[in-house]
């Protein structure tokens, strides 16, 4: 019978070692200089310079960059300066941009700041008056007392000896103080003719009127006309009388209750005198004059006391043209008192000057020396 060997499964084995065992593969082993221990060592591959390595990260950056601009590889310089411009143009506007609409928004912000200062000033009242007596003493006077004199009040009038003493001995006493009316020798002849026809006062309630503007632009007024006119009779009870010692003219204007036509009319002692105040005349505060004041010699009719006020004219720089009333400080309307000699005083005194002596006017021979 025949046998058959299974195959030699050692002959695929490699050869190995003497006593036939398999030789496993030794590991090369690095000798002292590097170099493998079983054959020469292998090829490195040249390290790069620090030179070349900046040129590459050069040549890498402007990669980069003309990518990001969106240039292609070979792109002319002029294509690349423009395209760099438009760049630096855009990046510049981004990190300015809030200084540039400041800028660009300077002028209508001016524009609109104006305009609300504009309107803000249009809107204030053009000026506001104040009215008061006149305290300086005129050239002739009239003192009214609601009350007779008592006998040591009329001898201390004598023994003070001159007109500036008494005259303010008697506003002690609660005298108001009239004046004459002012000589116009230059006021052409109709008004002369007016008064000279009329039954009117001939002596003046004189007050010192104050115009005062807030605005930052010039206000004028030009016009005036008297208002809501009420009299009654005087409750004058004495007059102290400084005679005229011959005319006088005063500065400022002057206007009967009701005015005559064309009062107020200036008073002063120049051309014009006579003449309608407005017509040729103006006021003119804000703007830098914040006031402007003028005298006024108000008469009433004989033996009454009238309360009245007034309407002005305005024009501003705003081109409005309008009348409105005076207010007074409280909000209302303003109302200007003015006396007038009473037609039957109980005690009429009046002053000799040369020398000084208080004579009844009832009886001019009786003086008080």
């Amino acid at each position: 019978m025949t046998t058959t060997e299974p195959p030699d499964e050692r002959r695929d084995l490699q050869p190995g070692g003497a006593d036939g065992a398999l030789a496993e593969p030794a590991p090369q082993q690095a000798g002292q200089n590097g170099d493998s221990a079983g054959g020469p060592p292998a090829a490195q591959p040249p390290r790069q310079s620090d030179t070349d390595e900046g040129n590459g990260a050069r040549e890498s950056f402007a990669s980069i960059v003309a990518e990001t601009l969106g240039l292609v590889p070979g792109s002319s310089w002029r294509r690349r300066a423009v395209t760099l411009l438009v760049m630096l143009s855009i990046a510049f506007v981004a990190v300015f941009r809030d200084t540039l609409i400041g800028y660009l928004m300077i002028k209508p912000s001016v524009a609109r700041e104006n305009d609300s200062n504009t309107e803000y000033d249009a809107n204030k009242v053009p000026f506001t008056v104040s009215v008061r007596p006149e305290e300086d003493e005129p050239e002739t006077w009239v003192m009214v007392l609601d009350r007779a004199l008592a006998p040591d009040e009329k001898r201390k009038l004598v023994a003070v000896g001159d007109r500036s003493t008494a005259f303010s001995y008697l506003k002690e006493l609660g005298g108001r103080l009239l004046a004459n009316e002012a000589t116009l020798e230059r006021a052409p002849e109709r008004y002369k003719e007016r008064l000279a026809s009329s039954t009117l006062g001939r002596y003046a309630d004189v007050f010192q009127m104050n115009v005062m503007s807030t605005r930052s632009t010039p206000v004028v007024m030009n016009g005036w006309k008297v208002t809501d006119v009420t009299c009654r009779k005087s409750t004058g009870h004495t007059v102290v009388v400084l005679p005229e010692q011959g005319g006088a003219s005063y500065e400022g204007i002057q206007l009967h209750i009701p005015p005559l036509v064309g009062e107020p009319v200036l008073t002063d002692d120049t051309d014009g005198q006579g003449e309608s105040y407005f017509g040729t005349h103006y006021v003119e505060v804000g703007g830098g004059q914040p006031s402007a004041g003028f005298k006024v010699q108000a008469i009433a009719p004989r033996g009454q006391s009238c309360e009245w006020g007034i309407k002005v004219r305005y024009t501003d720089s705003y081109r409005t043209t309008r009348w409105v009333q005076l207010m007074d400080g409280h909000g209302k309307p303003l109302r200007i008192h003015t006396d007038s000699v009473p037609l039957d005083a109980r005690q009429e005194w009046f002053f000799v000057v040369q020398p000084w002596r208080l004579c009844d006017g009832a009886n001019p021979s009786r003086c008080l020396t």
